[in-house]
C-alpha cells in the first residue's frame, strides 16, 4: 500500500470584477439615478409643481443624467487606460536602459513579500529572461494594475447609462401610470434604493440589510434636503 500523499491539484475559480469595469459603473449608475431623481421629485413636488412639471423634470433629468454618466464613465476609464499604457511604456524603456537595476528591484520586491534573498535573486533572474513577463510583473507590483486586464470604456459607459436610466425611472413610475401622489413616488424611490443597496451587498462582505439601510439613509437625506429647499422656494403655477 503506497504511503505517498496525493498530488495537489489546482482548481479553477473566478473572482468578481474589481478592475473598475462594468460592476463599479453599474452600481454607481443605479445608485446615482435613484438618488438624483428621488431627490429631484421630492424637491420639485415640495415646491408645489404640477404632476406634468414633475414628470417633465424627472424625464429630462433621466435623459441628461444617463448621457452624462455614460460619457463620464467612458472618458474616465479611457483616460485611466491611456495613463496605464503610458506607464507601461515608461517601465519598458527603463527595463531596456537599466536591466540590472530593474532585476535588483524585482528581487527586492520578492523579498518584501517574504521570499528568501537568495531565492528571490534566482526567481527574479529567471523571470527576467522573458522581457514581457518581467514588464508585466514590474507594472503589477509598482502600479497595482495588470496591463493585460484593462477595463473596457464602452462596457463601463453602457453599464452606467443603462443603470442610471433604470434607477432614475423608478421614482417616476407612479406619475407615469397616472397615480400623481408625491408620497407614492417617494415610496417607490425608497424601495428602489433599499433594493439596490441590498443587491450591491452580493459583491461586498456587508450583510444585505446594512447595505440596504445605508443606501436608504443616503437617499432620504438627499430627498429631505431638496424637499425642504423646494418647500422654502415654492413655484408659481399658471
Amino acid at each position: 500500500m503506497s504511503s505517498e500523499a496525493p498530488a495537489a491539484e489546482a482548481h479553477d475559480h473566478s473572482h468578481a470584477d474589481v478592475s473598475g469595469g462594468w460592476l463599479r459603473a453599474a452600481v454607481f449608475g443605479a445608485m446615482d439615478g435613484l438618488v438624483t431623481n428621488t431627490a429631484l421629485v421630492a424637491g420639485v413636488g415640495g415646491g408645489g409643481a404640477s404632476s406634468r412639471a414633475i414628470v417633465l423634470s424627472g424625464v429630462a433629468s433621466l435623459v441628461a443624467g444617463a448621457i452624462s454618466m455614460g460619457l463620464g464613465e467612458y472618458t474616465s476609464v479611457r483616460t485611466q487606460n491611456e495613463q496605464l499604457d503610458l506607464e507601461v511604456e515608461k517601465e519598458r524603456r527603463e527595463l531596456e536602459r537599466n536591466p540590472r537595476g530593474e532585476l535588483a528591484e524585482l528581487a527586492q520586491m520578492l523579498q518584501v513579500r517574504g521570499v528568501d534573498a537568495d531565492l528571490a535573486q534566482r526567481v527574479a533572474g529567471q523571470l527576467h529572461r522573458d522581457p514581457d513577463t518581467a514588464l508585466r510583473l514590474h507594472v503589477v507590483a509598482e502600479l497595482g494594475l495588470n496591463p493585460a486586464d484593462k477595463p473596457s470604456p464602452w462596457t463601463a459607459a453602457v453599464s452606467s447609462f443603462v443603470t442610471f436610466a433604470t434607477g432614475a425611472v423608478i421614482p417616476l413610475l407612479p406619475y407615469l401610470f397616472g397615480f400623481s401622489v408625491l408620497a407614492a413616488a417617494l415610496m417607490c424611490g425608497a424601495v428602489g434604493l433599499a433594493a439596490a443597496g441590498a443587491l450591491s451587498s452580493r459583491f461586498t462582505p456587508r450583510p444585505w440589510w446594512y447595505a440596504a439601510l445605508r443606501q436608504l439613509l443616503f437617499g432620504a437625506v438627499a430627498a429631505g434636503v431638496t424637499y425642504a429647499v423646494g418647500l422654502a422656494i415654492g413655484v408659481s403655477v399658471t
